[in-house]
């Protein structure tokens, strides 16, 4: 604003005293203070409002107002509360600076200035910024010039005083603007907005964490032809990024909250861009699955390995190893409710989670190729061979550690949980390294059989990996479930009910003589027991079931009974 528009308000009560020359100043902001020297708190093109507490004899007024006019201040406001008239010796100092001197009628607060200077050059910043915003758009819908979201966060920050961060579906940080957040808390925020979008909630969503209230703005996906009224949530929520602000948008005026939804207009064009750089490594993923699945020549799919090598891992060397994982995301469906194409939705969530979580920024993706075929999302992720070093006696090219099941979970848990809400299922499967064509088929089989043990297990996320396979819980998945009950009840249900009647504690024993490898004084010793008690129990079970624990045949009937139970 000018300084010319304080003079033209009668409700502020300024009279000028000096400086009609000046009075096409810009004001950026305004400052109270009756410090000698606040040179400190300035930053230039302040309106600085004095009570003139400072002003002790006429020699003050020179320094203070050479230190006003040095720092660049639009202007000087002295209160006529405490002195009356504006003494004269400060006039003629801000004469000689050519510095604008006002008078406050004592009757007029300097809050009421303060409140009417930061209420107009707020809004003259949100109009320039909203321009630029504009522009910016303009920009990046013809390609990437206008230099990613992080151009108008940091604008958000300079000229509103806003702290934003543009974060994925589980809290990483695709941009931002001054301090990052700590991935715990991005974790959380991100869990919010999902759990606020299952519930139908229109944004901004507003959530305080730790005394700290941050406003969730939706960044939709413009890119997929459908119109956002008619698209099921379930199709875009474990996809869509969002923008957080920290600030609470439940005050703020329309102008404000327009200006936030350009931005996140604005952040969905980059979100486009970027996800149709990803084109190129999809259609690799897709070639080299389906040449997996029909049974190709190995040779065939060396072929195409070597041709998506160079893009997954620019400047390597040596043939990678390769990795394979497999994802699905299920829904349950309500009768005549609209079936979700899960295949896309699982294939834009894979990207995510495979992208290593200290990792910022979009790009971060790029060594990443997922397909989807039906309901699953299929990866190929290439793992670097090393070569040994010049003194090893081992020629062998050592791969680079793979990816673990659990750990790919390990951050994403919990907002993704809030994503799928009561009625959705995320299930995951990780192969064991494969180091060329000829081991991808059985790469993927591996990894869709460790979905299918992930998939028997309790809770919304669950993953499983290619070194659980070597055990019983391979097989236990895939027993129907009535065959399960039946094998249960029939070892387990006389156990229990002698339990219920005579607290006998029969199931915990079974478990820890089983967990001790049959040791007497190892499961005595576990369950404080005296030996001769132990082998009461035990006599008991074998008794009830018609069982012998000293046989393998029976152990293992009941070990695996317990585990399916």
């Amino acid at each position: 604003m000018r300084l010319r528009a304080l003079l033209e308000n009668d409700a502020l009560g300024l009279r000028l005293l000096g400086g009609d020359d000046e009075l096409d100043r810009t004001v950026r902001g305004v400052m109270t203070t009756d410090l000698k020297d606040p040179s400190r708190y300035l930053s230039g093109g302040e309106l600085v409002l004095t009570g003139l507490a400072w002003l002790r004899e006429p020699a003050d007024a020179e320094p203070f107002v050479r230190i006003l006019a040095t720092a660049g201040v639009a202007a000087l406001a002295a209160g006529e509360a405490e002195l009356g008239d504006i003494p004269d010796d400060l006039v003629q100092a801000c004469s000689r600076h050519r510095l604008p001197l006002f008078a406050v009628n004592e009757s007029v607060a300097f809050a009421t200035i303060t409140e009417h200077v930061v209420r107009q050059v707020s809004g003259e910043r949100a109009g320039d910024l909203a321009a630029v915003v504009d522009r910016h758009r303009r920009l990046m819908t013809s390609g990437p010039a206008g230099g990613g979201p992080e151009v108008v966060l940091d604008l958000l920050g300079s000229d509103l005083d806003l702290r934003a961060w543009v974060l994925s579906p589980t809290g990483r940080r695709i941009a931002g603007a001054g301090d990052p957040l700590e991935p715990s808390l991005a974790a959380s925020l991100a869990g919010e907005h999902l759990a606020a979008t299952r519930t139908g909630r229109r944004g901004p969503h507003r959530v305080s964490l730790g005394g700290t209230t941050y406003s969730l703005f939706p960044i939709r996906n413009t890119g997929r032809g459908t119109p956002p009224a008619t698209r099921d949530v379930r199709e875009t929520v474990l996809s869509d990024w969002l923008l957080a602000v920290e600030a609470d948008a439940g005050d703020w005026p329309a102008a404000r909250l327009d200006l936030l939804q350009g931005v996140t207009q604005l952040i969905a064009v980059e979100r486009d861009r970027r996800d149709a750089a990803r084109t190129v490594r999809r259609r690799l993923a897709q070639e080299v699955l389906e040449l997996v699945q029909t049974g190709a020549a190995p040779a065939e799919i060396a072929a195409r390995l070597r041709v998506a090598a160079p893009v997954l891992l620019p400047g390597l060397g040596t043939a990678p190893h390769w990795q394979v994982v497999v994802a699905r995301v299920e829904w349950e469906q309500e009768p005549g409710q609209h079936a979700v194409d899960s295949g896309p939705v699982a294939q834009a969530l894979l990207e995510e989670i495979l992208v290593d979580p200290a990792a910022s920024g979009a790009e971060s993706a790029d060594r990443i190729a997922v397909a989807h075929s039906g309901d699953e999302a299929i990866a190929l992720v290439p793992l670097a061979a090393t070569a040994p070093l010049p003194d090893s006696e081992d020629e062998t090219p050592t791969v680079a550690l793979g990816l673990h099941a659990d750990a790919l979970l390990g951050t994403v848990r919990s907002p993704l949980s809030a994503g799928l809400a009561e009625d959705g299922r995320l299930t995951l499967g990780v192969s064991a390294a494969v180091h060329s064509a000829e081991g991808l088929r059985g790469a993927l089989e591996e990894a869709r059989h460790a979905r299918r043990v992930a998939a028997a297990r309790p809770g919304r996320v669950a993953a499983a990996g290619h070194h659980e396979l070597a055990s019983h819980v391979l097989l236990l998945p895939f027993v129907p479930d009535d065959v399960r009950r039946a094998f249960t009840a029939r070892l387990l249900d006389p156990l229990r009910d002698y339990d219920r009647r005579h607290r006998a504690e029969l199931i915990p024993t079974l478990e820890a003589f089983l967990d001790c490898d049959g040791s007497w004084t190892r499961c005595a010793t576990r369950l404080h027991l005296h030996v001769n008690t132990l082998r009461y129990r035990v006599g008991r079970i074998e008794q009830l079931t018609a069982r012998d624990l000293s046989r393998l045949e029976d152990k293992l009937d009941f070990f695996l009974a317990l585990r399916m139970s």
